[in-house]
């Protein structure tokens, strides 16, 4: 059947190795990989017939993997990092140049040979290594920028490969034609930002007005995947293009459904390059010159992972980050398979060496997943063994901190935190690493810790014993883990609220024992279609009946997810079970014009009033006296049946 019984043999062993993998608790790249080996040349049984056209689609799935990144990754997200990722990936890359050379004269290899080994390691794994980021949810932290941003530049840094190494003897040749690849390469960062700010977005308006799901779909992949050839033809790398056309694309107003659609598409492709992957695997080979795979495999995954781990931190970025960076792009990469073709037919490396560096690329692809799932243990065990010291406090009371509340983080949310907790004049204290921030909550007269919050002596600092509220503002899912353990690790007691950036990330927050996690895009939501009823002439009563109502149901997985004891338990249910209602008083309510007292709600209905909003004013806890008016609205707190029973009251029903 040719390439279509090909694909059919893949899809049913990826199915099977994902099944596996799952089952194993495993990341479903690494079912995909067994797949491959299984299905590949190299082993017995069912074998694709022409791995060269299927190593042609996996192209694709790797520039719609990246154009999807692209699309949910805007380009401006990428500016905090623009330092470290224009100056250290150069960096990063000549010293894994330098480390590959030594490992190659180590083996026995020439000098040229060597520089070629060591240009083919210098490169990471942008494929594997963002779907590892995706699935484990941390794409969108601080180390994740800083990653993607390393992995753009050794992708544009590519081309330069690819002309000056097979030049080494003739270098002027290689440079001359260097600066016509850069021109090129110009002309098409100008032309996508034409394309990506004026023709994208009335195209795309163009064709969502037409409401045809389908073409809008084979629009996007068009746009994606014609762009990536319109870089291939520049020369530049096809995948690179699909993920710059994403990037771009993400500023339009289209670009979340364009991601919504193309997700599946994505994944089976996708799969197919993590299969072709697979089949580069030769198990003989691995038994063979197992001695000189493993010593390789180790020398570039620790060499590499502290030339990443080092630069990071070199560069100003502490904490996890370093850890995160260098355990995650310790691989050699995808590109590297490109680059090793080029150098064999020049002649330039042996057909021995080949397979040592393809083998070597698929094995610490493998390891990624893992690998990468160790940060958080890691440095854990880091800062046990070398606690980061408080660097800074200012303004500690003399008696000390008692009852007060410490905001972790002094971002955006925390700083609105804090000003909240100003006008209620409660003591609190902000716990942050950056100076920026640091100096605003200076400005603003606020007691601060300046340290790492995942280090005891800073929480000890902040008063974490005698607290009485942490509030976690980090959206770094790593980082917040890590605090919420050293916190119940100092204080088991005390209540911990943290921001969350997914449901997983809700649920975990919950299991450590967070008294309750506040998901940012749930509340922007529900707080969207507040305003929306309110437009449109809902009662304010039941707006409110029916946030509760949402708000339960999208926090529902935490509430089952908590174990933190039998007491939180039944507080969570209390809380579920009695809960205010805002209730309008009719016109011709017999409740206008009486007092409190006189309506004896609390023995006709059970529910009590706990507020009045009157005129223009709130009332809390009106008194028996207070005289209840026509179109005042009354928070009232009871059970639904007895808010049931209030309501029926207020309109002159037998309850």
């Amino acid at each position: 059947m040719g390439i279509a019984g090909d694909i059919a043999l893949i899809l049913v062993a990826a199915f099977l190795g994902g099944v596996v993998a799952q089952r194993l608790g495993l990341p479903l790249i690494l079912g995909y990989i067994l797949a491959g080996v299984i299905v590949g040349p190299n082993t017995g049984g069912p074998t694709v017939g022409d791995v060269h056209e299927i190593e042609l689609l996996a192209e694709i799935g790797v520039a719609l993997l990246l154009f999807a990144i692209g699309l949910h990754f805007p380009l401006s997200e990428l500016r905090p990092v623009r330092r470290i990722a224009l100056i250290g990936t150069p960096i990063q890359m000549l010293l894994t140049l330098a480390l590959g050379y030594g490992i190659g004269i180590l083996l026995g290899l020439g000098p040229l040979e060597s520089v070629w080994f060591g240009a083919i390691i210098s490169l990471s794994s942008t494929a594997v290594v963002l779907k590892t980021l995706s699935e484990q949810g941390v794409l969108g932290t601080l180390s994740g920028r800083v990653i993607i941003g390393m992995l753009i530049v050794q992708d544009i840094v590519v081309v330069p490969l690819l002309i000056l190494l097979p030049e080494l003897e003739n270098v002027g040749q290689g440079l001359s034609e260097l600066g016509v690849a850069a021109l090129e390469a110009a002309v098409f960062v100008a032309g996508m930002a034409l394309f990506g700010t004026r023709i994208f977005p009335w195209l795309m308006a163009r064709i969502a007005s037409w409401n045809s799901r389908e073409l809008f779909l084979i629009s996007v992949v068009a746009v994606g995947l014609g762009v990536g050839y319109g870089t291939y033809l520049f020369g530049l790398s096809f995948a690179f293009g699909a993920f710059v056309a994403g990037m771009v694309l993400s500023q339009s107003e289209y670009s979340h459904q364009a991601l919504a659609d193309i997700g599946p598409l994505r994944d089976v492709f996708a799969m197919l390059f993590f299969v072709s992957v697979g089949m580069l695997i030769d198990p003989a080979f691995l038994v063979d010159e197992a001695w000189i795979v493993v010593t390789v495999v180790l020398l570039v995954v620790l060499g590499k992972g502290l030339v990443f781990a080092g630069l990071t931190r070199a560069f100003g970025y502490g904490n996890i980050a370093p850890f995160a960076v260098g355990l995650g792009l310790f691989q050699v990469g995808e590109f590297s398979f490109v680059l090793a073709r080029v150098g064999i037919d020049v002649g330039a490396i042996s057909a021995r060496m080949y397979s040592v560096t393809l083998t070597t690329a698929v094995v610490t692809m493998s390891l990624t997943p893992f690998v990468t799932r160790a940060v958080p243990v890691l440095y854990g065990w880091w800062r046990e063994k070398f606690p980061a010291e408080p660097l800074n406090t200012v303004d500690l009371p003399e008696t000390g901190l008692k009852d007060h509340v410490i905001i972790v983080g002094y971002g955006r949310v925390g700083s609105f935190v804090a000003r909240m907790l100003r006008r209620l004049e409660q003591a609190f204290v902000v716990v942050d690493m950056d100076s920026d921030r640091i100096d605003g909550a200076r400005e603003e007269k606020s007691v601060i810790v300046y340290g790492d919050a995942t280090a005891e002596p800073v929480l000890e600092a902040a008063g974490v014993r005698d607290a009485r509220l942490v509030i976690l503002t980090v959206p770094d899912a790593i980082g917040a883990r890590l605090v919420v353990e050293r916190i119940r690790g100092l204080n088991p007691d005390v209540r911990i609220v943290a921001r969350s950036t997914s449901t997983e990330q809700l649920e975990a927050l919950v299991r450590l024992g967070v008294y309750e996690a506040v998901q940012p895009e749930f509340e922007a939501g529900i707080e969207l279609g507040r305003q929306a009823l309110i437009h449109l002439g809902i009662g304010a009563g039941e707006i409110q009946r029916f946030s509760d109502s949402i708000r339960r149901e999208l926090y529902a997985p935490i509430r089952r997810a908590s174990t933190n004891g039998e007491l939180l338990s039944r507080l969570r249910r209390a809380s579920e079970m009695i809960e205010t209602d805002w209730i309008t008083v009719p016109e011709n309510s017999p409740m206008a014009g009486q007092k409190i007292g006189d309506l004896k709600v609390r023995t006709k209905t059970g529910a009590s009033i706990v507020a009045v909003a009157h005129d223009k004013d709130v009332v809390a806890n009106p008194g028996p006296d207070f005289v209840l008016a026509p179109d005042d609205t009354l928070g009232v707190l009871g059970n639904a049946d007895q808010r049931a029973a209030f309501l029926a009251l207020a309109h002159g029903k037998p309850g």
